[in-house]
């Protein structure tokens, strides 16, 4: 059965789409968002961005179909990977924060999203 939403981040029509037996999870239906498409649009640089809030984990289904669309996305010289950002509240203000695994400071993630040499 499809899983009600944890918060009130939806819009009217993700709220439908949880309603709608047709389509229901069950039947192998799933969907997700992609939080950040984040790019430099000077240098052309850009990269996928998944957040976490309160030390959240992907979900399997996610992981998959981002595993597919990082795959896709590949074939693009400028593209610097598929990311999962997770807080352990809400923000780099407020409490630990990592970066694909790794605990990393607010400067860092500051320089990550500058896309610096040693993010690439």
């Amino acid at each position: 059965m499809t899983r009600e939403r944890q918060d009130t981040h939806s819009t009217e029509f993700g709220l439908w789409l949880r309603r709608q037996q047709e389509i229901d999870s069950s039947f192998g239906f799933v969907a997700t968002n992609l939080d950040y498409i984040w790019a430099n649009y000077r240098t052309g640089e850009w990269m996928l961005i998944e957040e976490k809030r309160h030390g959240g984990v992907v979900h399997f289904y996610q992981q998959q179909l981002f595993e597919r669309l990082n795959k896709l996305c590949q074939q693009d010289k400028l593209y610097r990977g598929f990311h999962v950002l997770v807080f352990q509240n809400t923000n780099p203000d407020d409490g630990l924060i990592w970066l694909d695994g790794q605990a990393i400071t607010k400067k860092q993630i500051l320089e990550f999203l500058q896309f610096h040499e040693i993010y690439r």
